[in-house]
Protein backbone atom coordinates (compact mmCIF):
# COMPACT_ATOMS: atom_id res chain seq x y z
CA UNK A 1 0.00 0.00 0.00
CA UNK A 2 1.14 3.69 -1.13
CA UNK A 3 2.00 5.96 2.06
CA UNK A 4 0.71 9.42 1.46
CA UNK A 5 2.46 12.35 3.67
CA UNK A 6 1.28 16.10 4.30
CA UNK A 7 2.94 18.65 2.69
CA UNK A 8 4.31 19.61 6.25
CA UNK A 9 6.22 16.36 7.05
CA UNK A 10 7.67 16.84 3.07
CA UNK A 11 9.14 19.77 3.58
CA UNK A 12 10.85 18.98 7.10
CA UNK A 13 12.33 16.25 5.17
CA UNK A 14 13.75 18.61 2.38
CA UNK A 15 14.84 21.13 4.90
CA UNK A 16 16.68 18.24 6.83
CA UNK A 17 18.82 17.72 3.46
CA UNK A 18 19.22 21.22 2.53
CA UNK A 19 19.94 23.51 5.08
CA UNK A 20 21.47 20.69 7.66
CA UNK A 21 23.20 18.98 4.93
CA UNK A 22 22.29 15.62 5.60
CA UNK A 23 22.27 13.11 2.76
CA UNK A 24 19.52 11.89 1.23
CA UNK A 25 20.34 8.41 1.56
CA UNK A 26 20.65 8.43 5.21
CA UNK A 27 17.70 10.41 5.76
CA UNK A 28 15.66 7.55 3.92
CA UNK A 29 16.88 4.65 5.58
CA UNK A 30 16.37 6.59 9.38
CA UNK A 31 13.01 7.78 8.50
CA UNK A 32 12.01 4.43 6.35
CA UNK A 33 11.69 6.78 3.05
CA UNK A 34 12.18 5.47 -0.81
CA UNK A 35 14.82 7.81 -2.08
CA UNK A 36 12.72 8.14 -5.35
CA UNK A 37 9.72 10.14 -3.56
CA UNK A 38 12.40 12.04 -1.24
CA UNK A 39 14.70 13.31 -4.11
CA UNK A 40 11.09 14.65 -6.06
CA UNK A 41 9.86 16.43 -3.11
CA UNK A 42 13.50 17.88 -3.47
CA UNK A 43 13.31 18.67 -7.22
CA UNK A 44 9.66 20.14 -6.39
CA UNK A 45 10.62 22.64 -3.66
CA UNK A 46 13.83 23.83 -5.59
CA UNK A 47 11.71 24.21 -8.60
CA UNK A 48 9.33 26.22 -6.77
CA UNK A 49 11.73 28.28 -5.20
CA UNK A 50 12.81 29.08 -8.90
CA UNK A 51 9.07 30.04 -9.55
CA UNK A 52 7.89 27.39 -11.74
CA UNK A 53 4.51 25.53 -10.90
CA UNK A 54 4.32 22.42 -10.03
CA UNK A 55 1.05 19.66 -10.66
CA UNK A 56 1.35 18.27 -6.42
CA UNK A 57 0.38 20.46 -3.31
CA UNK A 58 3.04 22.84 -3.10
CA UNK A 59 5.79 22.75 -0.44
CA UNK A 60 7.35 26.12 -0.61
CA UNK A 61 5.23 28.78 1.72
CA UNK A 62 5.44 30.79 -1.62
CA UNK A 63 4.40 28.73 -4.06
CA UNK A 64 1.73 27.64 -1.55
CA UNK A 65 0.36 31.59 -1.06
CA UNK A 66 0.26 31.92 -4.83
CA UNK A 67 -1.79 28.90 -4.93
CA UNK A 68 -4.29 30.17 -2.29
CA UNK A 69 -4.58 33.14 -4.47
CA UNK A 70 -4.68 32.05 -7.54
CA UNK A 71 -7.71 30.32 -5.83
CA UNK A 72 -8.71 33.26 -4.33
CA UNK A 73 -8.80 35.39 -7.47
CA UNK A 74 -10.72 32.37 -9.29
CA UNK A 75 -13.64 32.37 -6.88
CA UNK A 76 -13.75 35.98 -7.65
CA UNK A 77 -14.09 36.31 -11.17
CA UNK A 78 -16.75 33.74 -10.84
CA UNK A 79 -18.86 35.93 -8.15
CA UNK A 80 -18.36 38.45 -10.85
CA UNK A 81 -19.35 37.02 -13.49
CA UNK A 82 -22.75 35.90 -11.58
CA UNK A 83 -23.02 40.14 -10.57
CA UNK A 84 -22.98 40.84 -13.94
CA UNK A 85 -25.87 38.27 -15.12
CA UNK A 86 -28.18 39.05 -12.49
CA UNK A 87 -27.59 43.05 -12.90
CA UNK A 88 -28.46 42.20 -16.72
CA UNK A 89 -31.32 39.94 -16.14
CA UNK A 90 -32.99 42.50 -13.24
CA UNK A 91 -32.06 45.71 -16.13
CA UNK A 92 -34.20 43.16 -18.48
CA UNK A 93 -36.64 42.96 -15.93
CA UNK A 94 -37.72 46.54 -14.89
CA UNK A 95 -37.60 48.11 -18.45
Amino acid sequence: MRRKFDTSFKLEVVKMIKDQGLGVSDVCRSMDLGETAVRRWILQYESELLGKAWVGKPLAAEQQRIRQLEEENRKLRQDVDILKKASAFFAREFK
